[in-house]
């Protein structure tokens, strides 16, 4: 999964691809490196961020995802919380909904999903983006996130969401400290009891440059390719990756390791 950030404060890219030019571009550009899903977001969730308006969000991703729509075969997710970006976004080409609450900030999500019959990944985090990195806490680490993914399963159920199409995100970075984002990627393959793809976004994560003694988000290319790499070893379907040319490459031999057949 390809990241596309329309946004002018992403922690990682924010304003390289803010012109709808040059998020095209990058689009295609992610396609012909090996992207088989384009995720695009019009409001950056870094920690300590401020929600965008639906307008704002909508001005900035529709005309992308119209244009790129046009131009390639691959599925474009929506990265987005809001059930009218969703909808307009679904009506202009997109194909799956990310909703990094798990389907709990809008009421109206579970029904724009169930509506559209999309894929939908479903996302733990605790907390809000603006306040989820103040001193998050949990008292049993991994069960806590998996309750909160077993509820958001049912959510969608309820609202007749089919269950071949959830899939599921621990959600690293999101309400995490960076010992929490590692004893998740350590423990991944738990997530696999609850039946359901597993997504994870480990990309130039602020714990990978804080183990590579502070490295900026530009220089933690060989830190996300370890992280990559065990996650998929680990149970990861499907990576969330900026470096789309590099991680295609990591994928193709973690997957061939696990497989033990090229």
């Amino acid at each position: 999964m390809g990241i596309l950030n329309v946004t002018p404060d992403s922690f990682s890219d924010g304003g390289l691809f803010f012109s709808e030019k040059n998020a095209i571009e990058h689009a295609l550009r992610l396609v012909e490196d090996g992207a088989d899903i384009i995720d695009i977001g019009g409001e950056s969730t870094r920690p300590g961020s401020e929600p965008v308006p639906v307008e704002e969000e909508i001005r900035r991703t529709i005309p992308v995802i119209k244009a790129i729509s046009k131009e390639i075969k691959s599925p474009i997710s929506i990265d987005t919380y809001k059930a009218e970006v969703a909808r307009r976004a679904l009506d202009a080409g997109a194909s799956i909904v990310n909703d990094i609450s798990g389907l709990r900030f809008d009421p109206d999500m579970p029904k724009v999903v169930s509506e559209y019959k999309v894929p939908v990944v479903i996302m733990h985090i605790k907390g809000r983006p603006k306040d989820m990195q103040q001193n998050p806490q949990y008292e049993a680490l991994i069960p806590e996130i998996m309750d909160y993914l077993r509820v958001s399963i049912r959510l969608a159920n309820k609202f007749g969401i089919s269950g071949d199409k959830i899939i599921i995100d621990p959600g690293i970075g999101f309400g995490k400290t960076f010992e929490h984002n590692l004893e998740i990627i350590k423990n991944l393959k738990e997530f696999t009891l609850l039946g359901k793809p597993i997504a994870i976004g480990a990309s130039r994560k602020a714990f990978i440059g804080k183990i590579l003694g502070d490295a900026p988000p530009s220089e933690r290319l060989e830190g996300t390719a370890a992280a990559v790499a065990i996650c998929i070893f680990n149970g990861a379907n499907i990576v969330r990756v900026h470096d789309v040319k590099e991680m295609a490459r990591v994928a193709k031999v973690a997957d061939a390791i696990k497989s033990g057949k090229i």
